[in-house]
């Protein structure tokens, strides 16, 4: 009778630390996960202030009757594909960031063709709005490059929270899967080239 109540206690113990173990971890991975679903969501709004920034050029430069309409034409259409990419914070995969940012490096490649084709408008190039346009866009690069670090600094602890022994075991049970990096296409090491010094 002693023995068993002994090995009862002993149970109950180790099931009352296995279940605090299962708490711990889970609200950890939790809080780390949401860190990391709200920095994806300062991601989306840093490209999201881009695109705004892009419409708002387009309709300034549709302003100039002669402007090549092809060109314009590639910057709203891959506008489009950037803005139509959707990806679950919640669940970021690396294919659903290859896609991402290959709309949005399509993007990028069509505004560059864009600003390239305005150096042959001089009027276009003096425009005051268009101007300031292109110095809130070099800007946002710089943000967007900012959020995407930030991103990858939450996506790092969380990973490693639910990959170490014995989380990783935890991990299967409670569905935490691992998050992708965000990363840039090879050779796009460096934000789009949008100097907008002319001469």
């Amino acid at each position: 009778m002693k023995k068993g109540l002994i090995a009862l206690i002993v149970l109950g113990v180790i099931a009352f630390g296995i279940y605090q173990w299962a708490v711990g971890f889970n609200n950890t991975a939790i809080a780390l996960k949401e860190t990391s679903t709200k920095t994806w969501a300062n991601v989306e709004s840093a490209y999201q202030r881009r695109n705004d920034l892009i419409g708002n050029l387009v309709k300034t430069v549709q302003g100039a009757a002669d402007f090549e309409r092809s060109t314009l034409t590639e910057v709203i259409e891959a506008r489009a594909k950037a803005t139509s990419i959707n990806i679950d914070p919640t669940n970021i995969t690396p294919e659903q960031l290859a896609q991402f940012n290959q709309a949005q490096s399509g993007l990028s490649g069509a505004l560059n063709k864009l600003l390239v084709t305005v150096e042959r408008y001089p009027d276009l190039k003096a425009n005051q709005n268009f101007l300031e346009l292109q110095s809130q866009l070099e800007g946002t690069e710089n943000r967007i490059n900012v959020a995407r670090d930030r991103f990858n600094a939450t996506v790092e602890p969380y990973n490693l929270h639910i990959k170490k022994f014995p989380n990783s075991i935890l991990a299967g049970i409670f569905n935490f899967d691992e998050l992708a990096y965000f990363k840039a296409e090879a050779g796009a090491e460096q934000a789009p080239d949008v100097n907008f010094e002319f001469n």
